[in-house]
């Protein structure tokens, strides 16, 4: 049977399901990211190559505990720990990453962002201490603020870009290949997919600019933003959607941020490593190259994103580049409009919260205006409103 026979065979039956002609108006999907949603895909425009990432698999990455010392292959480091060989290591803290020398069998990156969002500018000593670093990776591009703060996944995108041709002009394209980028993944599982897949699409175009043909490395963290105080079980759930998402997109770390917001405890802090565990080690699906690859949707999507994402990046550009936008307001009011747009979703309950806005629905305490500020990106979790 041909595409066509299947595809007209779809619609036979969907029309004779919902008793109506008009399917489409009846099954859009609406999106805030601006995305041409369909119903039914029998084919892809544009099939891509399989997009690779860095990492042969996944890192699982955990907070430093000593009890997971013998078991753990990656952590996470707020404060220095002593005696600690043969790990990878991502340095969260800008104070230890001065101090730390590595040594010949650690591998180590910094997931310090060295953008100061609130003055506009780049630390420039910062840099040049993390490039005197042996590091595997040197400097972070931090996205995962924009995120938490309410962008949507093409501001998200079209800003790391920015940022990373931001540090391009003052070090040099040599900087490009000691870059780590370090997402958010959010809970619209699909597009966070997509998200990721089409980050490598980007980056890779941009770098071909330099006269290079880079990927990304990509650490992926599980969000804020759709977690909620009062209802740690959904959150564990949610994060681990998330980690699927991200594994599955084809990140090369994954970190799973605790499911109990601003109450992180030991057993919190096992169980949400666990959850990477699970997945790595029962699903298997840390080990793929590009797991998605082929399918009609996601490739669909991922084009439609890294096309938004480019458009932003060079609107950003011709406007005169990230930190002159972040001086203007620009910048934070993008985001700021998005994620305002986002929470009212969120009121009305376009978006889904189980056990927030939905089974049982809580009475809203917060207002819109209380929570955001057009001239700040701050990390907003969507809970608030009702916290």
């Amino acid at each position: 049977m041909s595409n066509t026979e299947t595809f007209s065979n779809w619609e036979n039956l969907v029309k004779k399901q919902l008793k109506t002609e008009d399917i489409y108006t009846i099954l859009k999907k609406e999106n805030l990211e601006g995305i041409d949603i369909k119903p039914f895909y029998n084919s892809i425009e544009k099939p891509m190559v399989s997009l690779p990432k860095i990492e042969e698999s996944t890192h699982l990455v955990a907070s430093y505990h000593e009890s997971l010392e013998d078991d753990v292959f990656a952590f996470l480091l707020n404060e220095n720990v002593e005696n600690l060989v043969g790990k990878t290591v991502f340095i969260n803290n800008k104070e230890l990453a001065e101090h730390i020398s590595p040594q010949d069998e650690d591998q180590y990156f910094s997931l310090i962002d060295v953008f100061d969002e609130k003055n506009a500018e780049i630390n420039d000593q910062l840099v040049k201490e993390l490039l005197a670093k042996d590091f595997k990776r040197n400097i972070c591009v931090d996205i995962s603020l924009h995120q938490n703060a309410g962008a949507a996944i093409y501001q998200q995108l079209g800003i790391a870009l920015a940022k990373t041709k931001e540090l391009v002009e003052v070090y040099g394209a040599e900087i490009i290949n000691k870059l780590i980028f370090r997402i958010a993944i959010g809970g619209n599982y699909f597009f966070e997919m997509a998200k990721v897949r089409a980050l490598k699409l980007v980056f890779n175009q941009l770098t071909k600019e330099y006269g290079l043909d880079e990927i990304p490395y990509i650490f992926a963290e599980t969000s804020l933003r759709n977690k909620a105080i009062s209802d740690s079980e959904n959150n564990l759930i949610r994060s681990t959607l998330e980690l699927a998402s991200a594994m599955i997109g084809g990140a090369d770390a994954v970190y799973s941020t605790n499911y109990l917001v601003e109450k992180s405890t030991d057993n919190s802090e096992e169980i949400s490593f666990k959850q990477q565990i699970v997945l790595a080690y029962e699903s298997i699906i840390n080990v793929f190259e590009d797991a998605s690859n082929g399918s009609y949707y996601l490739e669909n999507i991922t084009n439609q994103i890294a096309d938004k994402s480019w458009t932003y990046f060079v609107e950003i550009e011709e406007k005169g580049g990230y930190l002159e936008l972040l001086k203007q307001g620009f910048i934070q009011k993008n985001i700021y409009d998005h994620a305002v747009e986002e929470q009212k979703w969120v009121e009305e309950g376009k978006i889904k919260l189980i056990g927030v806005n939905l089974y049982p629905k809580l009475d809203q305490k917060k207002s819109i205006e209380e929570l955001y500020n057009q001239n700040e990106i701050k990390a907003v979790r969507w809970a608030e409103m009702f916290e």
